[in-house]
């Protein structure tokens, strides 16, 4: 029996700031658009799932940076060889199979794809894409506040340097951030059969379900306290479907009383020539903490 999953998948994740910085730029403030508008990349969901696959799950991945004994970073052939063993790389002739075979197995390759750019040269498209964040409550409020070292600087030459140096924070004092996902498996479909594995496996997409409701949470530090997975909508659609869907971002609505309103998907799931299309609808969240307005009225609710 095959353990592949053939499904495409639409959806959007939340995630819920208080006091919190989940996304800073590098002047450490949280991203802004030109607008004012509080926004994260997609790279910090990316790395929030692939923390918990690692740390949480114990799944092995390849693109997560590691150290060497003398803790420098590996580099990706170090990488390659640290996984898979030495020589590998020397097997000139079947070298990019090789390679291809062996990164599949790790499934944050066959979840976002990859590129290997070392003594040989692979893309993978993954199958998994996310959207930046965009925060969906009214309010854009960001401040700073002074916070102090323990230690001096040794670069002043002043009487100042005697003293412990001075430093700043800031933080978003309340953001719902919306990002929408998709899910394709047959994106990675060709490579997959050239290496004579299944693709996108059933078990991927339960973990990678598992970490889109938890990974924000578990990653925990001093920023990004009170950062937290508020939600995730998880639309399936059935195995031979051809529907694509729109973002979700701008469907979602967080009106000032903190409510999700969910009225604009459920309006766009109802429609018939949609509707058709949808194998199961599942809605994640706690619903003692958060409140959900208009869902769509065939999703499953489970408990985040």
């Amino acid at each position: 029996m095959s353990n592949a999953f053939k499904n495409r998948v639409f959806g959007c994740a939340i995630i819920k700031s208080i006091n919190s910085n989940y996304n800073a730029d590098f002047s450490h403030q949280p991203r802004t658009l030109p607008n004012g508008t509080v926004y994260a990349t997609d790279k910090v969901l990316k790395y929030s799932v692939r923390n918990y696959l690692k740390s949480a799950l114990g799944e092995k991945l390849f693109y997560f940076k590691s150290l060497t004994d003398d803790m420098s970073p590996r580099t990706l052939d170090e990488t390659y060889e640290h996984h898979f063993g030495k020589g590998k790389l020397e097997d000139k002739k079947n070298i990019r199979l090789n390679v291809l075979k062996d990164i599949l197995s790790c499934i944050d390759v066959r979840l976002f794809g990859g590129t290997y750019a070392g003594k040989t040269n692979i893309s993978i498209h993954g199958t998994v894409q996310f959207t930046h964040g965009m925060n969906r409550y009214p309010e854009n409020i960001i401040y700073s506040e002074q916070i102090m070292s323990p230690f001096r600087n040794p670069g002043l030459n002043s009487a100042e340097s005697t003293m412990t140096t001075l430093g700043t924070q800031s933080k978003l004092q309340e953001g719902h951030y919306v990002h929408h996902f998709s899910v394709n498996p047959k994106n990675i479909e060709d490579d997959a059969n050239r290496v004579g594995t299944e693709g996108l496996y059933n078990s991927d997409i339960e973990k990678l379900k598992e970490a889109l409701r938890k990974g924000v949470s578990f990653y925990d530090s001093s920023a990004k306290a009170g950062t937290e997975n508020e939600l995730l909508l998880w639309v399936q659609l059935k195995a031979d479907s051809k529907a694509v869907l729109p973002s979700f971002v701008e469907l979602v609505e967080v009106n000032e009383n903190k409510e999700i309103d969910l009225s604009k998907i459920t309006l766009l799931l109802s429609k018939a020539q949609i509707q058709s299309e949808i194998e199961k609808v599942e809605l994640f969240y706690n619903q003692g903490l958060t409140k959900v307005i208009n869902a769509p009225a065939n999703s499953i609710l489970i408990e985040l």
